[in-house]
């Protein structure tokens, strides 16, 4: 296998196509994923107790899975931004260039993968 298809290329229309289709995974996420917000109803006269605690964990862990789908959508938009700027691919700490292969793996990584363990990241 010869080093190419070994790590990807260091190529910005690539991660920005990368970056734009995970951008459009949670939007489409995020239309489906509103309804497990709903307020959860207290008339006990229509639901009862444990399916209502049950409402409200799910309801719990849908509003905690939508601020992940914000952070991410806003390191998505940190990272398109540092494409247009020429600065994707470099360690905000060291200035270092991040390993193809973290990037390709998640390409809104901010830290080469020391300054990251560093951080506890």
């Amino acid at each position: 296998m010869d080093r190419n298809q070994e790590e990807p290329v260091r190529d910005s229309a690539y991660f920005k196509e990368k970056l734009l289709e995970l951008r459009e995974e949670l939007r489409k996420t995020d239309k489906t994923g509103d309804a497990g917000t709903a307020i959860v109803e207290l008339d006990q006269s229509r639901v009862g107790r444990l399916s209502r605690m049950d409402a409200m964990q799910d309801q719990a862990m849908s509003l905690e899975s939508k601020r992940r789908r914000q952070v991410q959508q806003h390191r998505i938009a940190s990272a398109l931004q540092r494409l247009e700027m020429n600065e994707f691919g470099f360690c905000l700490e060291c200035g270092d260039e991040i390993n193809l292969k973290r990037l390709s793996f998640d390409p809104t990584a901010l830290y080469c993968i020391d300054c990251a363990s560093e951080k506890g990241q």
